[in-house]
């Protein structure tokens, strides 16, 4: 298993399914854990007995939309923990819709919002941390949607899009700051809600959570320490 000891780790989206699974395998790992949503009891619930909120498990909420709310959680952070050395950015959403000509304004804007703009947001605000440390790890969440055009899904693929573009820019400013910055481009990820929503599919092609958050705790080891601005697929058998 990965060392993560005496480093401290940031995830957003920390209640959804995926941010889960990178939350406990993180604090399994040794890792001091800040587990960002948008609500700070629905963290509490979600997490129950499994991870206690103590010395190595931070709770916080906020709106990652927002700028304000987005420099006040990594202030209150940064003065729990000293240091930030990997932030994972997984808060976003998928939403299928109509056709572009069809699409509302608020549609795209939320989508743009909900997934780019939190890891704009989130490691802008971080990334002056990590600087000043001389080290650090950003793993973010795209789609394996991210490399085409789908119909029906332009906001969402184009969101995704660029969140790969913004990890191969961040990568080419960090480099020299011993920073590495990665995405992961999963496939149909094996969630209960997916599951409800495609009821006849083959549900031991998808991607368990599991194997996502083994493949982010990579990402943000030293072993990954010769990989910059990659996008890694995550497919499972789909």
């Amino acid at each position: 298993m990965i060392d993560f000891s005496g480093q401290v780790v940031v995830i957003t989206g920390a209640a959804g399914n995926l941010g889960m699974a990178a939350a406990r395998a993180f604090h399994s790992a040794g890792a001091k854990i800040a587990v960002v949503d948008k609500q700070r009891e629905v963290i509490r619930v979600v997490f129950g007995d499994d991870i206690p909120e103590d010395d190595t498990c931070y709770f916080m909420s906020a709106n990652l939309m927002d700028e304000a709310s987005v420099a006040e959680m990594v202030r209150d952070i940064g003065d729990h923990y000293g240091r930030i050395d990997v932030l994972v950015n997984i808060a976003g959403g998928f939403s299928m819709g109509p056709p572009l000509y069809e699409t509302p304004l608020d549609t795209w804007e939320f989508m743009l919002n909900l997934n780019a703009r939190t890891v704009f947001l989130v490691s802008r605000e971080i990334l002056p941390l990590m600087i000043e440390q001389g080290t650090g790890k950003i793993v973010s969440i795209a789609a394996r949607a991210a490399l085409a055009g789908k119909a029906n899904m332009a906001p969402y693929v184009v969101s995704k899009s660029a969140v790969v573009r913004l990890t191969e820019s961040m990568a080419a400013e960090l480099s020299e700051h011993n920073i590495n910055v990665n995405c992961v481009l999963p496939g149909t990820i094996d969630t209960p809600r997916n599951r409800e929503e495609n009821p006849e599919a083959d549900f031991s092609k998808w991607v368990p959570p599991g194997a996502l958050a083994d493949v982010i705790l990579f990402l943000a080891s030293d072993g990954a320490r010769a990989i910059n601005g990659a996008a890694i697929p995550v497919y499972g058998r789909s």
